[in-house]
């Protein structure tokens, strides 16, 4: 009993420490994955509260899970843990059941995970905390006094300040297909032999008031009193995807110009805004000069936004001097966590990106990249 209480307090406080810093190396995509969840619960109401929980999350998984791997306020620690994987399992498993949540956003892009997966791992921490529940009285603290105190103190302001840090300043680690050294085209292709969708022709016949689906076969079972609809493929079992495969530019016109700007042989600016509403409109004194001093080195600067119906009235608020190209909100959201964010880019790679907060100066961008 000794030895699978000390496993599990490993297993279960670097589980918890690792899935913390994953989510708080990126609090605002964790915010995002809440807001889905919000969505799907009915309880919109607490979204504009999704990236303070974000952040909760994240310093709760990290400090309690620290504190179980150095033995501290053990029982306290085990049962914060065993309220929160409870919740959680809850959570997976009616996000599986009822198909309601495509993925848990447990580990954020490091490692995708299927609902299913991700009640089976929460079903597996479950059991290695009720294993802690009577095996706490062989979990000893490894520090005392002045160092056990100071060291839980070091991790709460750890676990506050990383996910503020990053929220503010951008991931540390980028795992999204738009990362530094990504190449856009090459992303939004399928990989070698890749496992296509498996289809089904069904056919949608209509009894007493309700639409049914049936394959050929069960045709040839049914009678006169079933009204023939319509006939549809039905995805059956998803195949691979590529790791882009929602990326597009069109103009306000709705032309396509995806495949011409990433194509492109020289330097291109993005600045993404996904909701014109949402962006901090305090930097664009430095976008604008930023924008000019481009143009005149023939350096090509777009705005990418899903904001079609506010982009004239942003112009004239902002003083915004570039063109406006249409890209889908959630594709906006992914490629930066920053509102505006900018991104440098040379024939679909992406070569640098910068939040608002720390917007560079023409001249600093051109010294480290034009000048090479």
């Amino acid at each position: 009993m000794k030895f699978l209480t000390q496993l599990s307090r490993i297993l279960v406080g670097v589980l918890f420490i690792f899935s913390g810093l994953i989510k708080a190396n990126d609090p605002l995509g964790f915010s995002y994955k809440l807001d889905e969840y919000f969505s799907v619960f009915g309880t919109e109401f607490m979204i504009p509260l999704s990236l303070s929980l974000a952040i909760f999350i994240c310093a709760y998984e990290i400090i309690f899970g620290f504190m179980l791997l150095i033995g501290s306020r053990i029982t306290l620690a085990i049962w914060a843990l065993f309220l929160m994987i409870l919740f959680f399992t809850f959570l997976t498993f009616y996000s599986a059941y009822f198909d309601k949540v495509k993925e848990c956003g447990c580990f954020g892009d490091f490692l995708h995970l299927t609902p299913w997966q991700s009640f089976y791992k929460d079903v597996a921490l479950f059991v290695l905390i009720l294993i802690l529940l009577p095996g706490k009285k062989y979990i000893y603290p490894l520090f005392r006094g002045k160092i056990e105190k100071s060291l839980i103190i070091l991790s709460v302001i750890f676990s506050v300040g990383f996910p503020l840090y990053t929220y503010n300043f951008l991931p540390i680690k980028d795992f999204r297909p738009y990362a530094i050294g990504k190449n856009i085209p090459e992303g939004m292709k399928l990989p070698p032999n890749a496992i296509q969708d498996s289809i089904v022709m069904v056919f949608i016949y209509e009894k007493d008031g309700k639409q049914i689906e049936l394959t050929p076969e069960q045709i040839k079972t049914i009678d006169s009193t079933y009204k023939y609809i319509d006939r549809k493929d039905k995805v059956i079992r998803e195949g691979d995807k590529p790791t882009i495969h929602d990326f597009s530019i069109a103009s306000l016109d709705g032309s396509d110009y995806t495949e011409q700007i990433l194509n492109y042989s020289g330097y291109y600016f993005f600045l993404v805004c996904y909701d014109l509403d949402k962006t901090n409109k305090n930097v664009f004194g430095k976008v604008n000069d930023f924008a000019k001093l481009c143009r005149q080195d023939s350096i090509p600067v777009i705005c990418l936004t899903a904001s079609a119906d506010q982009i004239e009235s942003f112009k004239k608020e902002t003083g915004a001097d570039i063109d406006f190209y249409m890209t889908d909100q959630i594709t906006l959201k992914t490629m930066i966590r920053s509102n505006p964010g900018l991104m440098l880019l040379k024939q679909g790679t992406v070569i640098d990106m910068w939040h608002y907060h720390c917007f560079p100066s023409y001249t600093d961008v051109s010294a480290k990249h034009f000048s090479k």
